[in-house]
């Protein structure tokens, strides 16, 4: 009683010391970043994360021995609309991560005693995310139910879904808004800036395949003099060559003992979830640019021989190769002690070399903390990108065959002193819009393997179905992939929980 009486009569009316109010949040600058956090913050855990490499393995480059989110099971066309796997996840994350934007974009100009500069900056970093997260959903699904404000109730989320169209300029009215307002200068982590915004435009932009506008993003980026070609390509991936890097335009962003993965670099050394495609490694051209089948350079030595880490096979088919080849394909005197030693688990017959520190050998266990950032867009895309759009627009030109060149040619001296680069593109044996349109997509695959984007390129080139069904799994079963597989089916308990909702043609 005497503790009850002494006490002020406000005593009831505080808020609980654990948590944040929403009546008093809203003011202060410091309110705003930590909103906008909460909107980063979906990026992990989803598939914008380390989690991304997983994508790939539903195409032609790289396989998923132990069958995480289905991949193994989705490539031989087991999928439906209750068979779980990547279509749950990619809609479930993305819808959370949308009602987080959401929620922040409807509250932020609450702060009124906040500089409307920083508002608008932070109303760019949430609409570019929010752009991120749409994109995955309609390459996905098509169209999908758009919700620009988050829904009063339950029964007002209740929609049908909006033509694909109409998700992509809502997408395309997003990225013009951060693009306006991100600050125009180099990406150094964690927050977006305006070449991120401009950088995931044009990613959009040729998935709609409209040219023209993609060339014009792309210049403005290349223009800008921001981003540039980093010259190890290895590095690129690993913690050391990161920070600041001239290259990476946007990525997920880990800093142990607090925002860390114990698992991705793990998974492809120490427990061996990722193996590449035989395809893959055939498709790396020798160092006279020529491709295996007409390279005099390129000696098959050891190549169909099992794939130990001594010297008892001559493994010469690696000579004389890419440089890109020994930074994403493991070569012999490479066995690192993980879980299961390089020869017990060989399912491919080409293991993974990407993302692999070895400086670090022998310590891959599933304690491991990783903190390398899991990049999202970089200037080797854009200028890929570029050369694209500009060669379906016009045909190849000067511009074109450079932007190409700059990606291919890589500097090689950071990566080995005496390796020599990737001469320059033939340009009498690929004169034509078709052939540059061919080494524009080889140079894809190769560049990109373990980024997350091959099964998002084979789907916009619309031969998914072409190339697919030509491969066979380890086990000796054909891959699947027929018109209907370009849209994925919706989840029945979405069908069920909105009525509203329609399912994609053929399921």
């Amino acid at each position: 009683m005497l503790v009850s009486s002494s006490c002020n009569k406000d005593y009831l009316d505080k808020n609980p010391l654990d948590s944040i109010a929403s009546q008093t949040f809203w003011n202060t600058k410091e309110d705003v970043a930590m909103g906008l956090a909460g909107c980063y913050s979906r990026i992990y855990g989803s598939m914008m994360d380390y989690q991304r490499a997983y994508v790939d393995a539903l195409g032609d480059a790289t396989y998923n021995y132990w069958g995480f989110f289905n991949t193994e099971q989705q490539v031989l066309g087991v999928l439906s609309s209750s068979s779980g796997g990547m279509p749950p996840a990619i809609f479930n994350y993305s819808y959370r991560a949308i009602a987080q934007c959401n929620f922040f974009l409807d509250n932020v100009d609450k702060a009124t005693k906040v500089d409307p500069g920083i508002i608008n900056v932070a109303k760019g970093e949430a609409k570019f995310l929010r752009a991120l997260f749409y994109f995955d959903l309609v390459r996905s699904f098509g169209g999908v139910p758009l919700y620009k404000t988050s829904p009063a109730t339950v029964e007002v989320s209740k929609i049908p879904q909006s033509p694909a169209a109409d998700i992509y300029a809502f997408i395309n009215e997003d990225l013009d808004f951060a693009i306006a307002n991100l600050p125009d200068i180099s990406y150094s982590g964690g927050h977006a800036v305006k070449g991120s915004a401009l950088g995931i435009k044009a990613r959009v932009l040729v998935t709609q395949q409209r040219w023209a506008e993609a060339v014009t993003v792309c210049q403005q980026i290349m223009n800008s003099g921001l981003f540039s070609i980093y010259g190890d390509y290895e590095g690129m991936f690993l913690n050391r060559g990161q920070k600041n890097n001239p290259e990476i335009m946007f990525a997920c962003e880990y800093l142990t003992p607090t925002l860390y993965h114990s698992v991705y670099g793990m998974n492809i050394e120490y427990a061996k979830h990722i193996f590449l495609m035989p395809n893959l490694r055939d498709n790396f051209e020798c160092i006279d640019g020529l491709p295996i089948t007409e390279s005099p350079l390129y000696d098959s030595s050891g190549l169909g021989a099992s794939m130990r880490s001594d010297e008892t096979v001559p493994w010469k088919f690696r000579n004389n190769r890419d440089p890109r080849f020994r930074y994403i394909i493991r070569g012999p005197n490479t066995d690192w002690l993980g879980h299961y030693s390089y020869n017990f688990y060989n399912v491919t017959g080409v293991q993974n070399r990407k993302y692999i520190d070895t400086t670090i050998q022998g310590t891959y266990t599933y304690n491991y903390l990783n903190d390398w950032n899991y990049i999202l867009l970089r200037y080797a895309d854009v200028l890929l990108m570029y050369a694209e759009a500009k060669n379906e627009v016009s045909g190849p030109d000067a511009t074109v065959y450079a932007a190409i060149d700059q990606v291919r040619s890589r500097p090689t001296t950071l990566m080995h002193p005496k390796w020599k680069a990737m001469p320059l593109l033939d340009r009498a044996r690929n004169g034509t819009k078709d052939k540059v349109r061919a080494c524009i997509q080889h140079e894809r695959m190769v560049e990109f393997t373990d980024e997350g984007e091959r099964y998002w390129d084979l789907k916009r080139w619309h031969i998914a179905d072409i190339v697919l069904p030509k491969l066979t799994n380890p086990g000796g079963y054909q891959y699947v992939f027929t018109q209907k597989f370009y849209l994925w089916p919706f989840q029945q308990s979405e069908l069920d929980a909105n009525p509203n909702l329609v399912q994609n043609d053929g399921w």
